[in-house]
Parts: C-alpha cells; sequence; structure tokens
C-alpha cells in the first residue's frame, strides 16, 4: 500500500465524486463571473465558457491518467516524479494553493455578505464562525465533508428555477450577434471564467479516499459538465435581463437578478438568495482547507488538526487585520491567473515525466 493508503472504511463511493467536484466548482464565482466575461467576450461568452470546460476535461482526464500510473495522491505523484526535494518544493506550493483558494472563497462571500447584508457587522465575526463550522466538519473525516457537499448541490438546485422569473422581463435579442468577437477575445473571457470552473483539481488529494477509484473518472466528467452547462445557463439569462452596458457595470448580476423577485410574504428575496448560497460556500472552503491540511500531513507526518488550527488562524488574523476590497484583489490575482496557469502547465508536464519515467523502467 503506497503511503496516500486510506482504511476501507473511510472512502466513498465513486459516485459521490460527481458531487465533490460540481459542488467545489459551484460557488462564490458564479454570482460576479458575467460583468468581467461581458467585457471580453460580450454576446460570444458562452464560447469561452464551452472553452474553459473543454480545458477542465482536459485536466481531469491527466489528473486520472497520473494516478493510474502512480496510485495514491499529488504528494505520492510529485516525488515519483521529481524525488524528495523538488518534489517537496512542489508539494507546497500546492498547499499554499489549496489554502489560497478556501481563503479567497471565505473572503469573496463574506464581503458579498458585508455589501448586501450586514455592512456593520465585523469580517472577523463571519470568518470566526465559518471557520468553527469548517473544523467541526473536518473532524467528522472525508465521510461528512462528502456529505455536506451532496447535500450543498441538491439543497440548492431550486435557485436556479428563481432564474427563470428574469424571463418576463428579458430582451432575447441580446443575445445578437453571435460569433461577433475575435479568437484573442475569446480567450480572454476563458480566462475570466476560471475562478468558477476551478474546484476539480481537488480530486489530486482526495483521490485515495474513493473506493475503486478508476471507476470514478466518468462521474468527474460529469460533474464538470454539470457546472459548464449551468455556468452557460446563467451567462445566457443575464445577457438577456441586461443591456451589455448594464452587464459590465454589474458587480453581483446572479444577485441582482434575484432582487427583482417580488412574493406576497418576502419583501427582499436577495436576503434568502445570499443566506441560502452559505450552503454552496461551505462545502468550497471545507475542501479546500480539508486538502491544504491533509497536504500538510502527509508532507510532514503530523496530525492533521493541528496545521488546520494553523491555517484557520492565519485566515482569522488576516481578516482581523488586512480585510479590505484590496486584499480580495491580490488574492483573485495569485488564484487567477496565476493559480489557473499553474495547474494548466504543470499537471500535464507532470504525466510526462511519469510516463518518461515508467518508459525507463520497461527498457
Amino acid at each position: 500500500m503506497n503511503q496516500a493508503g486510506v482504511n476501507e472504511k473511510y472512502k466513498v463511493s465513486p459516485f459521490y465524486v460527481f458531487f465533490l467536484v460540481h459542488s467545489m466548482q459551484t460557488g462564490i464565482g458564479v454570482l460576479s463571473f458575467q460583468r468581467v466575461l461581458a467585457k471580453t467576450s460580450g454576446t460570444d461568452g458562452w464560447i469561452s465558457i464551452l472553452l474553459a470546460g473543454l480545458i477542465v476535461h482536459i485536466m481531469i482526464w491527466v489528473i486520472y491518467k497520473i494516478f493510474s500510473i502512480v496510485p495514491g495522491d499529488i504528494i505520492s505523484a510529485n516525488n515519483h516524479a521529481f524525488g524528495k526535494w523538488i518534489g517537496n518544493f512542489f508539494n507546497l506550493l500546492f498547499i499554499l494553493y489549496f489554502l489560497i483558494l478556501g481563503m479567497t472563497i471565505m473572503i469573496s462571500y463574506i464581503n458579498v455578505i458585508h455589501v448586501w447584508m450586514f455592512e456593520e457587522v465585523g469580517s472577523w465575526a463571519f470568518t470566526l464562525v465559518f471557520l468553527i463550522l469548517i473544523y467541526y466538519i473536518n473532524t467528522g473525516g472525508f465521510r461528512t465533508i462528502t456529505g455536506i457537499a451532496f447535500l450543498g448541490s441538491i439543497l440548492t438546485y431550486w435557485l436556479l428555477f428563481v432564474l427563470f422569473y428574469a424571463m418576463k422581463y428579458s430582451e432575447f435579442t441580446n443575445l445578437l450577434p453571435v460569433f461577433h468577437h475575435t479568437l484573442l477575445d475569446i480567450l480572454k473571457g476563458t480566462r475570466s471564467t476560471s475562478l468558477t470552473m476551478l474546484g476539480f483539481e481537488l480530486i489530486l488529494m482526495f483521490y485515495p479516499f474513493i473506493k475503486d477509484a478508476k471507476t470514478s473518472q466518468k462521474y468527474a466528467h460529469g460533474g464538470a459538465l454539470t457546472t459548464t452547462l449551468i455556468t452557460i445557463f446563467v451567462y445566457l439569462v443575464s445577457l438577456v435581463f441586461y443591456s451589455q452596458k448594464q452587464l459590465e457595470m454589474t458587480v453581483w448580476p446572479t444577485l441582482t437578478i434575484t432582487s427583482i423577485v417580488e412574493l406576497p410574504f418576502i419583501q427582499r428575496f436577495e436576503y434568502i438568495d445570499v443566506s441560502w448560497w452559505t450552503i454552496v460556500i461551505i462545502p468550497n472552503m471545507t475542501i479546500a482547507l480539508w486538502a491544504a491540511s491533509r497536504c500538510f500531513k502527509r508532507l510532514f507526518n503530523v496530525q492533521q488538526k493541528y496545521p488546520l488550527w494553523g491555517m484557520s488562524i492565519i485566515i482569522l488574523l488576516i481578516n482581523i487585520f488586512v480585510f479590505d476590497v484590496d486584499t480580495l484583489y491580490i488574492l483573485y490575482k495569485i488564484v487567477n491567473p496565476y493559480g489557473v496557469l499553474f495547474l494548466v502547465l504543470y499537471l500535464p508536464l507532470l504525466l510526462v515525466v511519469i510516463y518518461i519515467k515508467k518508459l525507463r523502467k520497461r527498457l
């Protein structure tokens, strides 16, 4: 058994990979990706989303190909390909990436809460509540985390039907013209949707926790495909609801659409939307910080709770002392484009190195 070997009782069925990938991808990015995408790709933004989805499917194929040669997780793969010292350098980069990803999701959502609901409440208070909840979920093990991801996906699909409310105020000619932008504009749009599509890379850490993991690849692709289709649907609804200029100037187009919903017993429906979105965000934060602490545990052979404590303290201190829009902007820049570029370039390189070493052993 490799070092990443996991007891069978802690593993989950391959079917749940669909929800682990899909719930991790569906997060804070869905609320705001339309604005930047409209600026770069306009009415052809759906092509950018399709291209981003295709890249995700290729990366998922690469990940499963890596683990078909080197069973385990990214720690095992890095050490196998580059040796202990260089491999551990890349392992540290992955710890940092998972930590920053979780921190970005948390701070982004707290910013939404501040703007839409509780402007006067300090960010540290929300951070503390989230960190306590994340730690509690993590103490239940990966099966509990999977259950939260499953519920987070199932319980929030009804929010998609809220978008249909906007149809009676829509102008479908806003979808035209089609194929009006250059390839460079489409590629820029693909980059702008990266934060929405990220999350599939967590397979690199939870792969050993899947029963008969090789059979789970179709579910990983299914989860990524579902995210891509939902993202396209949200973008098309935004295009027909807003004018081009309005969409470019609206910070959170998805939330603004839900604010038009009128019910006899609810005056501000967007409050429900923002609150319910917590169910979507919690699995995002939990899985990202679980992956960072798990990676630390594997690298330094310590109990997972200790790095989780340390990372939680770091996130809390950042929210207390340096929380502002500029901090959020810096985190976005680290994740996208640098984090995305790192994944897209590094994973194929890792596969090539592992495959070359495999061929050498045969000779």
